[in-house]
């Protein structure tokens, strides 16, 4: 890799880190080439994305940025697996780690916020953005649909009623 190749993959790092609502770092020793497509598949199905960088580059790029904190977590074989959604990744993350010993969540950060083990398993257990846009969308409508019920309902009562004596008084 060449000095300009190097300075594309920071570049492409630091934009990652900027704009990432959530990064999960781990180790991946021991993963095969299939378990490694399994863990991007599974992202990409979430909405977020895996990316292994070497830890040189990544701390070059972590540098001024949100989420610095990370730096320490950079030893080893380490991949990122990181979301704008500041859920998705982590949640996959945890997902892939209990079918997959091999993959040793380290922490992660959720913008400025230093996360350790726990912190990742906590935020994976969150609701991601669109479970609680689903959420709020079933509140507001509830009422709505709660109301429309309500108005509805005597019209359908008073057309019975009509349709009754109406039978009756063609008897």
């Amino acid at each position: 890799m060449d000095r300009a190749q190097k300075e594309q993959v920071v570049d492409e790092l630091g934009h990652i880190f900027e704009s990432s609502g959530v990064v999960v770092v781990a180790h991946y020793a021991g993963l095969t080439v299939a378990n490694m497509q399994d863990l991007r598949a599974r992202a990409s199905q979430a909405g977020s994305a895996v990316r292994v960088a070497k830890n040189r580059l990544a701390k070059i790029a972590l540098e001024g940025k949100p989420c610095e904190s990370i730096t320490d977590l950079l030893t080893g074989m380490t991949v990122l697996t990181y979301s704008e959604d500041p859920v998705a990744a982590a949640k996959v993350a945890e997902d892939f780690a209990k079918t997959n010993p091999k993959f040793e969540i380290l922490g992660g950060a959720m913008g400025a916020n230093a996360l350790d083990r726990a912190g990742v398993e906590a935020v994976s257990k969150m609701p991601s953005r669109e479970e609680l846009i689903a959420s709020i969308v079933g509140c507001i409508g509830a009422p709505a649909s709660n109301i429309a019920g309500a108005i509805g309902a005597p019209a359908s009562n008073i057309a019975s009623i009509l349709s009754t004596i109406e039978d009756k008084a063609a008897a």
